[in-house]
């Protein structure tokens, strides 16, 4: 059994050879294998050992193994962050209360998010407000929780009320007591997770509003957005798409953040960056290659609050996500546990730490921190540099071929493949130009087991997305048998 775990060890590492998704008979072997009922009495461990390895874990995708995997951004799992991420089952630590005498695991947190702020180059002194959290979801409540906090609470300083917290008071007592109508999310294009985050919180899913050019679905209309930020019946947070899902495009460059910034802070609106993938472009270089993707993510700095996801491109294990806000105050006034004596800090040595539980939506746990710790600490600022580059150049070389391929349709449509590469970050958005094969194409793509895209739409049509994340991609191999697949299933 040992040589059968070092053997799992090794797949986990090392590269990945198998079909990205799992076989019809390795599938109906590990659903044939699940028992019925709950036995009366258990089975020997190395049993169970034996029917996770043979029968469950042969079923598993390759989602985050497979540099071929393309499906959704999901990133992988780097040599480093895997040793931890075992080293965080083994002890099975609660993280959530801030006990400095009892273990140094809010500490590592801590360090971790300051780690991440110097990755992405965001100031300490301002942004080392934060917290870790399971994903972009997570993230984005937390991000509209605290818009929702502030922006009632500067409706209610212009009004002269004395309420203080939506947190301590209830949303519907608040917006009657202001005689608002709602609270609204003004975007472009935004991803489901914050869609979703709106409904959680009570602001509505249809109080997410594309506030967009006519001609660019993902740019800000900024006459449009001031005409809704200046409205009287409803607060507004602003969320900015720091990389939309289907193309990895920018919804904004600096410039436009700080036209935003303005606007936000004569109304009174907060601003909310999604950055679950978009933030990594801080971490390139200054080369001119990547010119355009470091002017997209430029000026995020400017927002309330950052959201991103760590199980993306920093390529630590499923979940992770991370959050930061530059008002230290207002998570605590949303998300603090009230009249629970017993998960107050002790007495605290060294920097002042917030018990992640008062200001975040779990009370209890996984010490999702110490991969992202590990990880950092192993590759540095040019390792990431250098991870994040061969994904933008394999994008690029994919998109290079389809642009001039005859059977296929590079997306959005440019003028020009100078065009088209510039702006490509680490999607590839298409389409087959035969109709009937359009309707079908991620299922042809996906039936050669070599490699996964999903599906989605662009312009009302079906279109097929290629999401590259995984820290193993090899620009040579990987786009030889990227297009290997798709020159096949076009016929040539």
């Amino acid at each position: 059994m040992q040589n059968h775990l070092q053997d799992l060890w090794k797949v986990a590492q090392g590269p990945w050879e198998s079909g990205v998704l799992p076989s019809a008979e390795k599938l109906a072997r590990a659903r044939a294998s699940l028992p019925a009922t709950l036995p009366e009495t258990g089975s020997d461990l190395e049993l169970v050992q034996r029917h996770i390895l043979d029968d469950i874990a042969p079923a598993f995708n390759g989602a985050s193994i497979s540099p071929n995997y393309y499906g959704f951004i999901t990133g992988g799992t780097t040599p480093a962050a895997l040793f931890a991420d075992n080293v965080v089952s083994a002890y099975d630590q609660n993280v959530q209360v801030h006990l400095p005498n009892h273990s140094i695991v809010t500490d590592v947190e801590y360090n971790a998010i300051g780690l991440l702020l110097d990755l992405f180059r965001l100031d300490r002194s301002s942004w080392y407000n934060g917290t870790f959290t399971t994903g972009a979801t997570a993230s984005n409540i937390l991000g509209l929780a605290c818009g929702r906090e502030y922006v009632l609470q500067q409706a209610a300083q212009k009004k002269g009320s004395q309420l203080q917290s939506v947190g301590e008071e209830g949303l519907f007592e608040v917006m009657s007591a202001l005689g608002l109508t709602g609270v609204q999310v003004l975007s472009t294009l935004p991803h489901s997770s914050l869609v979703k985050a709106a409904g959680v919180l009570g602001i509505g899913r249809s109080n997410v509003r594309n506030i967009c050019h006519a001609s660019d679905p993902l740019c800000f209309d900024l006459e449009q957005l001031e005409k809704e930020l200046a409205r009287t019946d409803k607060v507004s947070i602003v969320a900015v798409s720091c990389g939309e899902v289907n193309t990895g495009r920018f919804a904004t460059n600096g410039t436009d953040l700080r036209d935003i910034r303005q606007l936000c802070d004569k109304y009174g609106a907060w601003l909310h960056a999604d950055g679950a993938f978009g933030i990594f472009g801080r971490i390139l270089d200054e080369s001119s290659e990547f010119e355009t993707i470091k002017n997209g993510s430029d000026g995020i700095e400017l927002a309330d609050s950052i959201t991103g996801d760590g199980h993306k491109l920093l390529n630590v294990p499923y979940d992770c996500g991370f959050f930061f806000t530059r008002h230290p105050t207002v998570a605590s006034q949303v998300f603090q546990n009230a009249n629970a004596a017993y998960l107050t800090a002790g007495n605290s040595q060294g920097p002042s730490i917030p018990s992640p539980l008062n200001i975040g939506i779990e009370n209890s746990r996984r010490f999702r921190a110490l991969p992202v710790y590990a990880s950092l600490l192993a590759y540095g600022k040019s390792g990431y540099q250098e991870m994040l580059s061969r994904q933008i150049k394999l994008a690029r070389k994919i998109y290079e071929w389809l642009f001039d391929h005859p059977g296929y349709t590079a997306l959005p449509q440019a003028s020009s493949k100078a065009e088209l590469l510039d702006q490509t970050f680490m999607s590839v958005l298409f389409r087959a130009n035969d109709a009937e094969l359009n309707q079908n194409l991620g299922n042809r793509i996906n039936d050669s087991s070599r490699m996964f895209v999903s599906g989605t739409s662009w312009d009302g049509q079906p279109a097929c997305r290629i999401a590259i994340s995984n820290w193993r991609v090899e620009v040579e191999r990987d786009s030889a048998l990227v297009i290997d697949v798709l020159a096949q299933i076009a016929g040539n």
